[in-house]
């Protein structure tokens, strides 16, 4: 059990992250699904985008606060919170453009668009996120001053 207890604490950063990260896709894929089975008609392109949208948000806010209070620890408080927040933003905005990208490259300009490769450029694009997203939040948005 001490084994355990001191992996955790070696790598307590890299592992709470990874748990908010799927806790994050739960509030992802669960608000799009909820907005899309209730209130929304996931046949109408535009209410579809919505729900997209609606969901990227949610997620994002769940992400910045979460990983703010149990991933990095962060205490900056007033404008200097503002800031942390807006990098964040910018932050999965900037990777969210990249996975969409290389989507768009793969799938719809190269024509790779079975359902296999769709998935193969899902999950490289889901691993290059979580990398990056780590890499962004650590060095960039909740760097220790």
């Amino acid at each position: 059990m001490n084994k355990i207890i001191n992996l955790y604490k070696k790598y307590e950063e890299v592992i709470n992250y990874l748990i908010i990260g799927g806790l994050t896709t739960i509030v992802g894929v669960g608000s799009k699904l909820l907005l899309l089975f209730t209130i929304l008609d996931q046949t109408d392109g535009i209410q579809l985008q919505i729900a997209e949208i609606i969901s990227w948000v949610l997620a994002v806010l769940f992400a910045y606060f979460t990983n703010r209070i149990f991933v990095f620890k962060s205490k900056v408080k007033g404008k200097k919170q503002t800031k942390e927040a807006f990098d964040f933003i910018k932050g999965r905005i900037f990777t969210q453009l990249i996975q969409m990208f290389i989507m768009w490259f793969f799938v719809t300009l190269l024509k790779l668009d079975s359902d296999f490769w769709v998935v193969v450029f899902t999950l490289i694009c889901q691993v290059m996120q979580i990398v990056l997203n780590y890499i962004i939040s650590k060095f960039l948005v909740f760097k220790k001053s």
